[in-house]
């Protein structure tokens, strides 16, 4: 599976990355992120909406709702799987229509749904580097 690792050294920087990534989406792709609390999957979120014209500020963490419907050039759903003990609760908010739906969907916290995950799925690590920094993994569908 190709890939493509990135430095990030400020949020700008890793919603810029999100933004790079947002190009080469379309409807129907599935976006893993994985990283601990804190890494910047949510403004890695911010960048890929921003590219489907959806404003920054308006993307934020959806840990207690569990999913945030967003309408841009594309339909983006950004799912936070973070609270979910067992996948039929995924299941129970229609997590499988939106996988194979219109839109592009950006799941947090995939792990806790890993069945539900499409196999194609795009998978984006995100870790914590010495000196405040970020690495950024994109693994690309096959």
């Amino acid at each position: 599976m190709p890939k493509a690792e990135y430095i990030s050294s400020s949020v700008d920087e890793t919603i810029r990355i999100g933004f790079e990534l947002g190009k080469q989406l379309e409807s129907g792709d599935v976006v893993c992120l994985e990283g601990d609390l804190g890494a910047g999957k949510t403004h890695f979120v911010k960048g890929v909406a921003s590219f489907f014209g959806i404003e920054p500020e308006k993307v934020s963490s959806p840990t207690y709702t569990l999913i945030h419907e967003y309408s841009g050039d594309l339909p983006v759903y950004h799912f936070d799987c973070y609270r979910l003990k067992h996948e039929q609760e995924a299941l129970e908010i229609g997590a499988e229509e939106y996988f194979y739906g219109d839109g592009v969907c950006l799941v947090e916290w995939p792990e806790k749904i890993g069945g539900l995950i499409p196999e194609d799925a795009i998978r984006v690590e995100i870790s914590h580097i010495p000196g405040n920094k970020r690495k950024i993994i994109i693994h690309q569908k096959q």
